[in-house]
C-alpha cells in the first residue's frame, strides 16, 4: 500500500513538473500568432490589449471609411475594439515592379469574432473558394491582387495576398501541428531572443522593405543612410511610459559607429526642419531620441508620448 501511494505521488509530481515546464516554455516562447506565420523576410507583431489600455483608442473611434463601415455592418467586428493580437509576415517579391508589388503580406489575427457573420461576409465577397485541410479559403480581389482568407478557429483568422496559396497553406499546416512553443519560422527562431521582454509591439527582419526607394529606406520623405534590406529589431514597451527601441544590425563595431553618426546627423537635420512646429508631443518625442553604437548594432531609444500613439492608432484604425 505504501509503495502504491509512493508511485502515485511520484506520478503526480512528474505531471506537475511537466505542466510547470510547459507553462514556463510558453511564457518564454513567441506569441502563437507569430509562430503560425510562414517563412518570410520580416515579422511585425502587435498585442493590442496593453496598447488599448495605454491609449484608450477604442473609446474614441474615428469616423470609419465607407468600405470599413460596410465591413462593420456585415460582420459586427470593430477592429479597434475586437482585435487582440496581430502578426504580419513580409515576403520580398522577385520583381518589385511586377503586378504583386515589392512585398507580399501574410497575417494572423486573434480576437473576438462572430464567425457565422464573418463567414457569410467572406463568402459574399469571394470570387472563388478552395478547400485545404478541411478549411475554406476565400479568394477576394483586393487592390489588383488576390487576398486569401481562412478562419482557423472561432478566434483566429489568417490571410495572405501572396501570388499563390502556399503561404496560407503553411499557416494552416502550422496551426494543425498544435503550435509547439518551439515552432515558428527560422527568422523568429534567430531573432526573437533580441526582443525586450514584455514588448507590446515588435518587428524583426528586413522591416524597411515596404519603405524602400532606390535601394534605401525613406521615412516621412527623408531617405535613411541604410540599405532597404538592413536587418532591424524594433520594439515598443509600456511601463510608466511607452519606450521605443530600434536596433540596426551591422557587420561590426566600426560599421555600427558609422551608422550611428550618420543617423544622428539626419536626426539633427529633421529636428531643425521641425523647429517652430506647434506640436509639443512631437517635440518631446524628438528630444527623447538617443542614437548610439552598441557593439555590432546602432541603437535608437526614445520615449513615445501617448498623444502620438493615439494619433497613429486613430489614423490607422480603418483597415
Amino acid at each position: 500500500m505504501r509503495k502504491r501511494t509512493s508511485y502515485t505521488l511520484l506520478v503526480v509530481f512528474l505531471v506537475l513538473c511537466a505542466l510547470a515546464a510547459d507553462v514556463y516554455l510558453r511564457q518564454k516562447a513567441p506569441p502563437e500568432v507569430a509562430r503560425l506565420l510562414p517563412e518570410s523576410d520580416a515579422i511585425v507583431f502587435f498585442n493590442l490589449k496593453p496598447l488599448r489600455a495605454a491609449t484608450h483608442f477604442d473609446k474614441n473611434p474615428v469616423a470609419p471609411a465607407p468600405a470599413y463601415q460596410q465591413f462593420i455592418d456585415a460582420t459586427g467586428i470593430v477592429v479597434e475594439r475586437d482585435l487582440d493580437q496581430a502578426a504580419f509576415a513580409l515576403t520580398r517579391m522577385p520583381n518589385p515592379s511586377g503586378p504583386n508589388g515589392p512585398v507580399a503580406f501574410s497575417e494572423v489575427f486573434k480576437g473576438h469574432f462572430d464567425t457565422q457573420r464573418l463567414t457569410a461576409y467572406l463568402a459574399s465577397q469571394s470570387t472563388s473558394q478552395e478547400i485545404y485541410a478541411n478549411l475554406i479559403l476565400y479568394a477576394i480581389p483586393s487592390e489588383g491582387r488576390t487576398l486569401r482568407i481562412a478562419l482557423l478557429d472561432y478566434e483566429t483568422v489568417a490571410a495572405s495576398n501572396a501570388p499563390t496559396p502556399e503561404q496560407l497553406h503553411s499557416i494552416i499546416d502550422r496551426s494543425r501541428a498544435a503550435a509547439s512553443p518551439f515552432a515558428g519560422s527560422s527568422l523568429l527562431a534567430a531573432r526573437y531572443a533580441d526582443i525586450p521582454p514584455f514588448s507590446s509591439a515588435w518587428a524583426v527582419g528586413h522591416i524597411g522593405l515596404p519603405f524602400g526607394e532606390n535601394g534605401k529606406i525613406a521615412v516621412a520623405g527623408l531617405q535613411l543612410p541604410v540599405p532597404a534590406d538592413t536587418t532591424f529589431v524594433a520594439s515598443l514597451r509600456y511601463t510608466t511610459a511607452l519606450h521605443l527601441r530600434i536596433d540596426q544590425l551591422t557587420a561590426d563595431e566600426t560599421a555600427a559607429e558609422q551608422s550611428a553618426q550618420q543617423l544622428n546627423g539626419l536626426l539633427t537635420l529633421f529636428k531643425n526642419l521641425q523647429q517652430g512646429q506647434p506640436d509639443p508631443a512631437l517635440t518631446q518625442f524628438l528630444s527623447s531620441i538617443k542614437i548610439a553604437p552598441e557593439k555590432d548594432r546602432a541603437t535608437l531609444t526614445a520615449t513615445l508620448p501617448t498623444d502620438i500613439l493615439k494619433h497613429l492608432t486613430s489614423t490607422t484604425a480603418n483597415p
